[in-house]
């Protein structure tokens, strides 16, 4: 054989007692998790769902998929948006991203 085998050296043995740290250390990553991740999100969850509760007929909206209108019948789960004259779409209620201001859409009668 042209290549001697590697003896590898023994490792120092692992200090003991790191238990508690370890533990709280684990739980200030939580903290932080929640304060930086789902704190936020559930705000917005809730502050998107609050919106979608108040839509009413002759609001302007913003739909997910980007589509701009005015919304002219508000049922349980779906909201019929005007989209030009003598066109309007069905969507549901959840896809309703943003509440315009009243006079934005000029164009839609």
């Amino acid at each position: 054989m042209l290549i001697s085998p590697a003896w590898a050296q023994a490792a120092p043995a692992a200090a003991q007692g790191g238990g508690i740290e370890s533990m709280l250390l684990i739980v200030a990553m939580f903290g932080v998790l929640y304060f930086l991740m789902i704190r936020p999100q559930m705000k917005r969850a809730k502050e998107h769902k609050a919106m979608v509760e108040g839509l009413q007929k002759g609001d302007e909206v913003i739909t997910a998929g980007g589509i701009l209108g005015r919304i002219t019948k508000v049922d349980a789960q779906y909201a019929t948006v005007s989209v030009a004259d003598n066109v309007e779409i069905q969507i549901q209620r959840a896809a309703i991203q943003i509440v315009l201001p009243k006079g934005t859409l000029k164009t839609i009668q």
